[in-house]
């Protein structure tokens, strides 16, 4: 248990020193990065984005296989909330974080660090990444999703 938990730790503090590419020049006001929209479109490209920055953001504790960590950080693989209808407390949990969630009897005590300087397109792409990754199928998300969810909770 030790050698896992220095893993994780270890993972952590090499994914912190990554970054995710904004979608922006570094000419346009910060306000543009919430609504750029990446060049390709469609489910495979939102997927692939996705993929790039689950790995750079989510997947220290949220493991390769969307597993999760037991007892520390909450499964997103085969998790009903991950894949149901309320797109907006998962977008809303990316941007705010949170701590302690209870799934299915067993209690998950990580902090999720917010991460309100992902664009809006970043945020579309991931979770359209964990929604339909592992055996998870579900609806995308959306870029505009994301922004009046973001707008609500400022």
């Amino acid at each position: 248990m030790k050698q896992l938990i220095g893993s994780i730790i270890l993972i952590t503090v090499l994914m912190s020193f990554q970054t995710v590419p904004k979608t922006q020049s570094p000419s346009k006001p910060a306000a543009a990065a919430h609504t750029a929209v990446a060049p390709a479109s469609g489910l495979k490209a939102s997927m692939d984005r996705g993929l790039l920055v689950y790995t750079q953001q989510c997947l220290a504790c949220h493991q390769i296989n969307g597993g999760g960590v037991p007892s520390l950080n909450a499964p997103l693989a085969v998790a009903k909330a991950v894949v149901g209808k309320d797109k907006a407390k998962l977008i809303t949990i990316v941007l705010k974080g949170m701590k302690g969630v209870d799934i299915d009897d067993e209690t998950y005590n990580n902090t999720m660090a917010p991460h309100p300087e992902l664009t809006d397109q970043q945020i579309a792409d991931v979770l359209t990444y964990v929604r339909n990754s592992w055996t998870n199928k579900a609806s995308a998300v959306t870029p505009a999703e994301v922004k009046a969810v973001r707008a609500k909770i400022k």
